[in-house]
């Protein structure tokens, strides 16, 4: 992890439809709204993506297509042709792949880690009556041992991760795109509402800003400065 920057790779990419307000490539960061997405379409939630650092190459998979891999900074061709049909013809066509040095695409300008928390996950699952997935949520780091939204409790203080740290800064409020079943694609759950009438709000995660360099590994203590 480096201080100031997201996770490597998070929203590197992005994939800019017609309907976008901005022509090639930006200049900085841009509304989420220009790009596809899951909140606009649900079947987007159920790509899975795995990226080989090493070699360039990015391998995609979703239940209704067959698998792609592909380099996207030379073949962003073939990713939009395999985007097309799931995306959906009602909606702006994707038009092109965008990719900023030093900004992802993610849905705030600043460099956010997004900090989950698996008690507060098995809680609200608790509430749907059956357990969720944690890819509906598109979080960076998953933390076990808290209390159930502990974390909304830290806004303001500093985590250390094996040897990175983090400041907490704010929660995150969630959109539609958590309705999605990761699995299928389609809105199964409304996690909006359960949030809503359990807690009195929509948020699920913080958003924490790295502000010390430093390796992290899954098992990694967890401490609260």
């Amino acid at each position: 992890m480096n201080a100031g920057q997201t996770l490597a790779y998070d929203r590197h990419w992005a994939v800019a439809h017609e309907g976008a307000k901005f022509q090639g490539q930006p200049d900085g960061w841009q509304r989420k709204l220009n790009f596809l997405r899951g909140v606009t379409n649900p079947a987007l939630m159920a790509i899975r993506a795995a990226y080989d650092a090493q070699t360039g190459m990015l391998t995609l998979s979703h239940p209704d297509a067959a698998d792609i891999t592909l380099n996207p900074d030379r073949d962003s061709a073939r990713l939009l042709a395999w985007l097309s049909p799931l995306w959906g013809p009602d909606l702006p066509a994707p038009r092109n792949l965008v990719s900023l040095q030093g900004q992802a695409m993610t849905d705030v300008p600043e460099a956010f880690v997004s900090v989950l928390s698996v008690a507060s996950l098995r809680a609200l699952g608790e509430h749907a009556g059956t357990p969720l997935s944690p890819h509906r949520f598109r979080g960076n780091l998953w933390i076990d041992g808290w209390a159930p939204f502990e974390e909304f409790a830290l806004i303001g203080r500093r985590i250390r991760i094996g040897a990175a740290e983090l400041e907490i800064r704010e929660r995150i409020t969630r959109c539609k795109a958590t309705l999605a079943n990761p699995e299928t694609g389609k809105r199964d759950v409304d996690v909006l509402t359960l949030l809503n009438q359990n807690y009195g709000h929509q948020d699920f995660g913080i958003y924490a800003m790295i502000t010390r360099d430093g390796k992290i590994a899954q098992g990694d203590e967890v401490e609260i400065l």
